[in-house]
């Protein structure tokens, strides 16, 4: 069997137009998002369907041809891209893009894995209703990548993450079945919960084709305060009394380095800075409620002077619009892209017990400054589910390439004092190739092995992504 006779199969199972072949039409599905690995493929698939979906794994089995499925490609761990080996084909699921049904009393959505985040929240809005996912990439990632990867955003605090938002799935499996699981059922205790195996397992064990996604009442008021504060500790405490005063109504609490609002200022000057002066740290928070406005707005403005008044922060910025809001949004949500206009930097997605980040970060920043003096440390992410995008960038004015070669040595430094205050090194981006090796550090025996036999049981020829997660 050769590659041909494969090729010939796919375009009777899809058409000859979506099988593409040559390098410019394979070029913008074989780059990473940071633009910094690009590998090789047979082909690129681009199924219509599930049943073609379907077709293609079994005709992958039948050559014995790796597959790498592919929603937004979005990731910034390898997980969605190919190794350079050439011997894969990538799978695209952007054409599975139907909202299959809304369903506004059992308060739930189906739709395809290729849906991008943000129409499925369209879709949701239409039937008055919310779908909370939010995060960074939402008008470009899929909901079958986000679920592949068990992505988080910025409402985790008070919806959960992907896994938490679905309630069923229908899968290809690695044999070219399909597993059609798609109830919208909250309670289903009838044998093992096969959907937790596929979310967050990276295309490794099979390809996630639809989903039935939570929906939540539309809240009827949303108000955004940015605060500055002298520490991540004083951030905790932040966090603590908005919990105690403010209950199911905290829906967002980011923390902001100083650094980073210091880099988009420099590299999205149209974005004002809120405050007269600057403070080395900051927490947007939001607040929903299903209340009429001044129920959360008398909350708001309760908590912040209580915080004001115990000094816990120096100063707050009360959003008095929804355009004043979604300027205080821009600011947190333009922060990767200032990182990526300022340089290579070095990333690390890591959760970590709440208690436990202001430690982290005070002893982890004193450690890199001690042995890579003058680096940056941006730092941000979602302090109420223990979440941290604990980037560093070179010093100012040394060569990017020449910092990144210190990746290992520096990931290494990071991802140990994680350890060892009982976080992960992976807490929504997921391990895809760029961490899979460095995760046999961290993880038990017992958890790899076991992992492994899931992997061998469903996936017995290595087809499903190899090489990433394990």
């Amino acid at each position: 069997m050769n590659n041909d006779a494969f090729l010939a199969a796919c375009r009777d199972a899809i058409g000859d137009s979506h099988v593409l072949t040559s390098d410019a039409d394979k070029a913008g599905y074989l780059t990473d998002q940071r633009q910094r690995y690009t590998g090789q493929a047979i082909a690129v698939v681009k199924p219509a369907n599930t049943q073609e979906v379907a077709k293609l794994v079994q005709l992958c089995n039948q050559f014995r041809i790796p597959i790498v499925p592919q929603g937004g490609n979005t990731g910034l761990v390898l997980g969605s891209v190919p190794d350079q080996s050439g011997q894969a084909i990538v799978l695209s699921l952007k054409r599975l893009n139907q909202i299959r049904a809304v369903d506004p009393v059992n308060h739930t959505i189906t739709a395809e894995a290729g849906c991008i985040l943000q129409q499925i929240q369209d879709a949701a809005t239409t039937a008055n209703r919310l779908f909370p996912l939010s995060l960074a990439a939402e008008g470009s990632c899929t909901i079958g990548g986000n679920l592949s990867t068990n992505a988080g955003g910025t409402a985790v605090l008070r919806y959960g993450n992907s896994r938490e938002l679905c309630l069923g799935l229908e899968v290809v499996t690695a044999q070219g079945d399909i597993l059609h699981g798609l109830r919208g059922l909250r309670k289903d205790n009838t044998g093992y919960d096969l959907r937790d195996l596929y979310i967050g397992a990276e295309g490794t064990l099979g390809i996630i084709t639809a989903a039935v996604l939570k929906l939540f009442p539309r809240p009827t008021v949303q108000l955004t305060a940015l605060a500055a504060l002298q520490s991540p500790a004083a951030a905790l405490h932040l966090l603590t009394l908005a919990q105690e005063r403010c209950g199911a109504t905290l829906t967002g609490f980011e923390l902001i380095s100083d650094l980073c609002l210091q880099l988009v200022g420099k590299h999205f000057q149209q974005l004002p800075f809120p405050f007269a002066q600057r403070h080395p740290h900051y927490v947007l928070l939001e607040l929903s409620d299903s209340e009429p406005a001044p129920h959360a707005s008398a909350l708001l403005e309760a908590l912040m002077s209580e915080a004001l008044e115990q000094d816990i922060c120096q100063d707050a910025v009360l959003a008095s619009s929804g355009a004043q809001s979604r300027a205080l949004w821009q600011l947190r949500e333009s922060i990767s892209s200032a990182q990526a206009k300022e340089g290579k930097n070095i990333k690390h997605d890591i959760s970590l017990p709440i208690s436990r980040i202001a430690e982290f970060i005070a002893d982890t920043d004193a450690l890199l400054q001690q042995h890579y003096p003058a680096c940056r440390n941006v730092t941000f992410g979602h302090l109420g589910d223990g979440n941290l995008h604990y980037n560093v960038s070179p010093p100012e004015g040394m060569d990017a390439e020449r910092f990144i070669e210190q990746q290992a040595a520096i990931n290494l430094l990071v991802h140990d004092n994680v350890n060892r205050m009982n976080g992960s090194i992976s807490a929504e981006h997921g391990l895809g190739a760029l961490k899979r090796e460095e995760i046999l550090r961290y993880k038990s025996p017992v958890e790899i092995a076991l992992m492994k036999t899931i992997k061998q049981a469903l996936d017995p020829l290595n087809l499903m992504n190899p090489g990433k997660v394990i």
